[in-house]
This record gives structure tokens, C-alpha cells and sequence, in this order.
């Protein structure tokens, strides 16, 4: 445990630094990072994010989105939140899998995390990847994001192994292809 807590300790003080805000030694890419740890760190990681997005001493300005959250959401404002268990249990999961992947898509979770305007040392902060799975997968979502959130960091907090070029959840599903990202920490 304490090697995650090392990462995460050196992540706070990244996150603040002029090079992580500006997007500096990219080589002209986006600014999105990942932050990979074990499934098996995912309370620490979240008691961690939970004190670093209310704390006040940072020197930059953490917008998290936690896309488990954002997905319920979507859901409260299409107002079938309480009747997917009722229809999960007639029809099936794949069915309830179809409709989520129609109603909570892409366009749908960036238009939840959508503000204006953004300002120089904001940090879009992705939590809940893998709460969030299957109904919205992170390498389509930062796809998707890129020409909503150009002009500002995006740090993921990433359940799995990113090595550069696929994304796997959990260590265990399919890789899925991402190369827009970059490692952090």
C-alpha cells in the first residue's frame, strides 16, 4: 500500500506544477494523464481524491467528475433511474446494456461536465471509471472529450494498466486502443 501512497503523494505535488498545467514536454499533444494503480488500491485511491478535491491549499483549481455519479445523473434527468432494476429483472442486463449505451453516451457525459469558461489551472479530474463499467468506457469518453477540454488538463484516475498505447480495466478486460494519453506518476 505504501507505493500507491508514495504515487499518489508525488501526484498532488505534480498536479500543481507549471509543466502539468501547461501541458509542457507533450510534444504539442493533449493534456490527458493517466493515473494507473491495482483495482485492489481503490479505497485509498478514493480516500485520496476526496481530500485532494476539497483541499484549499492547492495552487490549482480540481473540477472532479466522478462518471459513476454523472451516469446517474443522465439517468435522474431522463427519469428512469428507479425503473432500470424492475427492467433489468424483466428483460435481461443486455438489454438494460443496450438502452444505457443509447441514453448515457458520450455526447451525454460531456454535456454533464461542460463549464465555462474554463481558466488557466483548472484540472478535470475523471474519477468512477471503474464503477461506471460497462456503460461508458474511458479511451471513448477521452476521445470524445478532446475538443470540449483542449485547453485544459484531464487526469484520470485509472482502475488498470495503461501502456502507452491500450487501456486495460481492472488488469483483466480487453485492452482497448488509447494513445492520446500519457502516464502519470
Amino acid at each position: 500500500m505504501s507505493d500507491v501512497n508514495e504515487r499518489l503523494d508525488s501526484l498532488r505535488e505534480l498536479i500543481q506544477s507549471r509543466e502539468f498545467l501547461e501541458g509542457k514536454g507533450l510534444s504539442n499533444e493533449v493534456n490527458i494523464r493517466i493515473f494507473c494503480y491495482d483495482p485492489k488500491d481503490e479505497m485509498a485511491v478514493r480516500h485520496f481524491t476526496e481530500k485532494l478535491v476539497t483541499d484549499q491549499s492547492l495552487s490549482c483549481r480540481l473540477i472532479e467528475y466522478n462518471l459513476y455519479k454523472v451516469f446517474l445523473s443522465i439517468c435522474d434527468d431522463k427519469r428512469i433511474t428507479d425503473r432500470i432494476p424492475s427492467q433489468e429483472e424483466k428483460k435481461g442486463k443486455q438489454f438494460i446494456l443496450d438502452q444505457m449505451t443509447r441514453v448515457a453516451n458520450n455526447a451525454a457525459f460531456i454535456g454533464k461536465m461542460q463549464y465555462e469558461p474554463h481558466e488557466p489551472g483548472d484540472v478535470i479530474l475523471i474519477t468512477g471509471v471503474g464503477e461506471a463499467f460497462p456503460f461508458i468506457r474511458v479511451h471513448s469518453l477521452l476521445d470524445a472529450m478532446q475538443p470540449h477540454f483542449s485547453d485544459v488538463p484531464v487526469l484520470v484516475m485509472y482502475p488498470g494498466t495503461f501502456d502507452g498505447r491500450y487501456v486495460k480495466l481492472f488488469d483483466k478486460l480487453k485492452p482497448n486502443p488509447y494513445y492520446r494519453a500519457f502516464n502519470i506518476v
